[in-house]
This record gives C-alpha cells, sequence and structure tokens, in this order.
C-alpha cells in the first residue's frame, strides 16, 4: 500500500500588509487571501518539493522559498525567486533568482526594493528585484530563530535584528547607511533576557519586543528609543511566537505557547486592563513593575499544542470590533475556522466553531497555526 504524502505545515507568514498567508509545507506552497478566505494560488510538491520558508512580495507574483521538511527539492542554504507569473513549462523556467550561502538560511524579509537574508550569525540585505546586489552585511548575536524585521514603507526603510548584547535590539535605516559600510550602533536595551520575538509597526515609528521569559511586551519610539509602553502578557513565561500592530497602530495582537492571543489598546490605552493593586495607591519597588504594567483588554484561547500567527483585518482601524480566528489543515484538505469577537471594552461573545472550504468568508483579523511546528521559521 502506497504511504500517503505528509501534509504537515513547516511555516507561516503573512505578507506585508497582512491580506494574505502563505504555507510552507511538506507537500509545497499554499497561499490565501484572508478577506475573504480564499486559496490564491499553490505550488505541488512535484514542483517545488517540500519547503521549510515562503515569503511573500505584497500580492506580486514574487515568493522566496527555501526548502526543508522532509522530501525538499531546494537546498535550505539557498533562497529561491519563484516569478509565478514567468511562463514556461517546466517549474525551473520560473526561478528567475538564486542566493546561496553557506550555512542555512532561518529567515526572508522582502520590500519593494529589498531582500533581506538572515542567517544565525548574519544578516545580509541585497538590491531586489532588479539588478540584484550586496547592499549590507550585518553580524548578529546567536540568532537561531533568524529573528528580524522589515518596514514595507516607501518612507521608512527600517532594519531591526537582535542587537550583539544581550537583550537589545539593532535598529538601521537602510536609506540613510552607505552600502558596503558598516553603520552607526543604534542599539535599543530592551530586555534583560534574549530578545524572542520583533515586529515593526507599519509605518516603522514603534518597535514591539519580548524576550524569552515572555512575560511583557514592550514598544519603544524608533527615532528616540524611549519606552512608550509595557504591555503585560502575563506571569508565567512564555515563548511568543508572533507580534502584529493593526494597520492603524491602534492595537496589537500577540500569540505565544500558553495558547492564548491576547490584544492589546495602544492608541486609548485605557481600554487595556489594570493591576487591582493600582488603585491601593503607593507600592513597594518590588511590585512596582506589576503594577504600572497594563493587560490585554480581551483574549482568547487555542490549543496550546498548536503554534499560532496573528494578525488584524483591514477594518479593525474602521470598527473596533474584529474577529481574529485560528485555522487548521487537516488530512480532509478543509479549512477549519473557529473565531472569537472582541471589542474596546470586553468580549462581546463567541462565534460559532465552523467549517468551510477554501473560498468561504474569512473573520476580519486571522491567526495561522500549523500544529506541532514554529510559525515563520524552521520546527
Amino acid at each position: 500500500m502506497t504511504q500517503q504524502p505528509l501534509r504537515g505545515v513547516t511555516s507561516l507568514r503573512f505578507n506585508q500588509d497582512q491580506s494574505c498567508f502563505c504555507c510552507a509545507m511538506e507537500t509545497g506552497v499554499r497561499i490565501y487571501n484572508v478577506e475573504p478566505l480564499m486559496e490564491k494560488g499553490h505550488l505541488d510538491h512535484e514542483q517545488v518539493g517540500s519547503m521549510g520558508l515562503v515569503e511573500m512580495l505584497h500580492r506580486s507574483n514574487l515568493l522566496a522559498l527555501v526548502g526543508g521538511g522532509s522530501s525538499p527539492k531546494f537546498s535550505e542554504i539557498s533562497v529561491l525567486i519563484w516569478d509565478d507569473a514567468r511562463e514556461g513549462k517546466d517549474s525551473k523556467d520560473k526561478l528567475v533568482l538564486e542566493f546561496t550561502f553557506t550555512k542555512p538560511v532561518l529567515a526572508v524579509r522582502m520590500r519593494h526594493d529589498k531582500i533581506v537574508i538572515v542567517l544565525r550569525n548574519r544578516i545580509y540585505v541585497y538590491s531586489f528585484p532588479n539588478s540584484p546586489r550586496k547592499l549590507f552585511e550585518f553580524d548578529t548575536r546567536d540568532n537561531p530563530k533568524g529573528l528580524c524585521d522589515l518596514c514595507p514603507s516607501l518612507e521608512k526603510q527600517l532594519l531591526v535584528f537582535p542587537g550583539h548584547k544581550c537583550g537589545s535590539l539593532q535598529l538601521v535605516d537602510l536609506a540613510s547607511t552607505k552600502p558596503g559600510t558598516s553603520s552607526a550602533p543604534f542599539t535599543i536595551n530592551a530586555h534583560q533576557s534574549d530578545v524572542a520575538c520583533v515586529s515593526l509597526n507599519q509605518p516603522g515609528t514603534v518597535v514591539a519586543s519580548a524576550s524569552q521569559k515572555g512575560t511583557l511586551i514592550r514598544l519603544f519610539d524608533t527615532q528616540s528609543k524611549e519606552k512608550l509602553v509595557e504591555l503585560r502578557r502575563g506571569t508565567d513565561p512564555a515563548t511568543l511566537y508572533c507580534i502584529n500592530f493593526s494597520h492603524d497602530s491602534s492595537f496589537l495582537c500577540a500569540s505565544s505557547d500558553k495558547g492564548t492571543v491576547h490584544i492589546f489598546a495602544l492608541k486609548d490605552t485605557r481600554l487595556n486592563r489594570r493591576s487591582a493593586l493600582a488603585r491601593v495607591g503607593k507600592v513597594g519597588p518590588m511590585i512596582g513593575q506589576y503594577v504600572d504594567s497594563q493587560w490585554s483588554l480581551a483574549s482568547f484561547t487555542v490549543p496550546a499544542e498548536s503554534a499560532c500567527i496573528c494578525a488584524f483585518g483591514r477594518n479593525t482601524s474602521k470598527n473596533v470590533n474584529s474577529v481574529i480566528g485560528e485555522w487548521d489543515w487537516p488530512l480532509t484538505g478543509y479549512c477549519i475556522g473557529k473565531g472569537l469577537r472582541v471589542g474596546p471594552e470586553k468580549i462581546l461573545g463567541h462565534e460559532k466553531p465552523s467549517g468551510a472550504r477554501m473560498g468561504s468568508s474569512a473573520p476580519s483579523s486571522v491567526s495561522g497555526r500549523a500544529r506541532g511546528q514554529k510559525p515563520g521559521g524552521r520546527p
């Protein structure tokens, strides 16, 4: 009896405006539109083999592919650019660029004019997609998760990654740094332990990060380096999988291995919950930070054994009420969705779990999860 191929998801990534997400799978690549939820395209195992990483360039025909999984066709030390609009009968005809290194590629980030490729101890920046050439090369602290974020804004070319000092963030303005030279250090001392998750808002004015402890999310102004706010996910240590801003930076969502997605208010922080001790008055320095922290205005749970990524829909800025859902890709090929409606002051109510084929309506905010795998990177 022929063994059925594995359908596991090895990594998940939203595109730059979070309107689509792509799945690197044992069976190839699948790309989904978020609103409405429907499959946009796929690359079969026969075309690309099993995949480790996939990155989209906005909603264009360009994909960055990195091999991985149990039966890869492409190497884990190479990034291949796939042009789906290019004509050709053979899959090789659609591979238009290749970047090859000596060590595994852990992450890829793209914007309209640059591509960033992350290795464990080094980050490369190339001009892209026309006439690619190496612009920058940055040595980093040991970065096994390939942590990095790149601002997609046309006005700001900001790159952020873990700094050399434990718990620090390195920010580089690629527009003001001369290619081929090392930039002046622009460091934010964000945490006492190693950084575990980092994210920029859409305009690149705010960076959010969490440490390996995972109890706090800290937000900093990328220009002044000042801490803007401290958000408390919880009191127990956790591994944060994902941090994302809403499109207008009014809200922030975060997911962790505790099986909980938290939503925080950023513009109107009065919506966030506070510790009851804050009403007591003056407290000792040992618990002062705990009392001053802001807790999520709403949260919902997903299975703790499933890694999860989350993001906001386009309508969040127009309507504070939004729905955040999570999907699984079982062997049936169906997309199973569940959702929880959240609002500015309280949870408004649960939506009934529903199963829908590709092409059904999707919530206005979405999270995807890969069972047993780490989102946005290698297992």
